[in-house]
């Protein structure tokens, strides 16, 4: 089903018999440029561009771009939630989401944003993440926060579909409303016609509608990918971090397909007489051995003028086409904000070492962004749990800090860095304890404690 058609039902469902455009873009912040945009993006995270042919292979870049800024992101990211027993509580529920977070992060960056929701499970909580494509949001305050939206959750009995919309929204008198609307259907590509949630048996225990009071914020947090929206300006909603290396894409697909052609098309070959072979008792035609079918090419040679076999050796063009398709790449890595040699071979082009600082710095800059991003998303979620925790009367009461340390290897050169830091310290120029204190990410009265009484630099 295409992506903005589905909006289209949901939207229908949730606000009821209205202008379907004028929805999609006003209630459902959805315009019909982005819910296309955001099936384009998702065809290429799983490899079916509109480009894929017999002769054009896709290679699967976006799903590495995407792969490799989320490397970055949470690469060695540690997240504490601190400050007694409900936060001891809260960090045991998010501990195993923590550990799959890099996938989350991944597929969030490839579709714009994700959705991350906690809900009761087993007397405790689990989270839910759901993608740009199954998560509609329906309101945003000043600042761009997402304030509602809707969730969809699909099921399969038997030869029925079901879908279940769940819609948060947050009044401005502080009550949140959790609406839950079930829908079966034959078709899996339609909603269908509305059930009773008991008809279903994973949400037999869900209620048509909860309604909460004193809630600050919407009990979600929502990771949007912090690039300017460049395929709808007036649009809230996040993009994708290769939104703006699409055409590229498909030239480096076809490129490469360029250079897969050069080499079949150049491999070695003996164009022979067809009299050199036995004949076929039946076709008449040459009997050419298996093992060498593609080596020897029967074609009727031989006559007098001409010789009885001929070698087909042509020159290959490797390298212009192979310099051209790395060009595409270093092009993909600029758009996309990495460093150049993420995607490209980096024995290509010869770089100064400004140059590789300034695209270290680059991506640097992006994945900076992507951390902050990711840290209120999980800050909301956190609060969201905790709200549940009281509702449900799950943990101790109290209050929690969250606290956040990201990796900055992205930069820099943690090797030189120590280096340098040795040399200062051999000079007297900066205290032993310090060195210890940064290597070892200890206080300095612990660093202190680790020195020999007498050693020298």
């Amino acid at each position: 089903m295409r992506f903005l058609d589905w909006i289209r039902q949901v939207v229908a469902k949730v606000f009821g018999k209205q202008d379907i455009n004028k929805a999609v873009g006003i209630d459902v912040a959805v315009s019909q440029t982005m819910a296309e945009a955001i099936d384009l993006w998702d065809r290429l995270y799983c490899n079916k561009p509109p480009w894929k042919s017999e002769t054009t292979i896709p290679l699967g870049l976006p799903a590495a771009v995407a792969g490799e800024l989320a490397r970055l992101v949470t690469l060695e990211m540690d997240a504490k939630i601190t400050g007694g027993a409900r936060a001891e509580w809260l960090a045991a529920q998010r501990a195993p989401f923590l550990t799959g977070l890099q996938a989350k992060v991944e597929q969030g960056a490839a579709l714009g944003g994700m959705a991350f929701k906690p809900y009761l499970s087993a007397g405790g909580l689990a989270i839910d993440c759901t993608p740009a494509d199954r998560f509609f949001p329906t309101g945003f305050d000043g600042s761009g926060r997402v304030m509602g939206g809707v969730f969809v959750d699909r099921f399969t009995q038997g030869k029925r579909y079901y879908t279940r919309l769940e819609t948060h929204s947050l009044g401005d008198d502080g009550l949140y409303r959790i609406r839950n609307q079930a829908y079966g259907s034959d078709n899996p590509d339609a909603l269908g016609q509305p059930v009773a949630l008991g008809a279903v048996q994973p949400w037999a225990a869900l209620d048509e509608e909860v309604t909460l009071a004193n809630i600050k914020r919407p009990l979600f947090g929502y990771f949007r990918v912090p690039l300017a929206n460049t395929v709808d300006r007036g649009s809230p909603l996040g993009v994708s971090v290769y939104a703006r290396a699409v055409e590229l894409f498909r030239q480096a697909d076809e490129q490469w397909a360029r250079l897969m052609w050069e080499f079949r098309g150049t491999e070695l070959a003996v164009d022979i007489s067809a009299r050199a072979f036995r004949a076929d008792p039946q076709t008449g035609r040459p009997l050419i051995p298996q093992a060498w079918k593609r080596l020897f090419r029967a074609h009727e040679l031989g006559e007098t003028e001409k010789p009885l076999y001929e070698v087909f050796s042509p020159a290959i063009r490797e390298e212009p086409l192979y310099r051209g398709f790395q060009d595409i790449l270093r092009r993909i890595e600029f758009q996309c904000c990495l460093a150049y040699g993420t995607l490209s071979d980096p024995q290509t082009v010869e770089k100064t070492a400004e140059e590789i600082r300034s695209g270290k710095q680059r991506s640097y800059a992006t994945v900076a962004s992507m951390q902050r991003a990711l840290e209120a998303a999980l800050d909301d979620l956190t609060y969201a749990m905790d709200v549940w925790a009281t509702v449900a009367k799950l943990a101790p009461t109290g209050k929690y800090e969250t606290a956040y340390m990201w990796d900055d290897s992205v930069i820099t050169d943690t090797d030189k860095e120590f280096a340098q830091r040795m040399q200062l310290a051999q000079a007297d120029m900066l205290r032993p304890e310090i060195v210890l204190a940064w290597y070892f990410n200890c206080s300095e009265e612990e660093a202190a404690k680790m020195l020999p009484a007498r050693r020298a630099f």
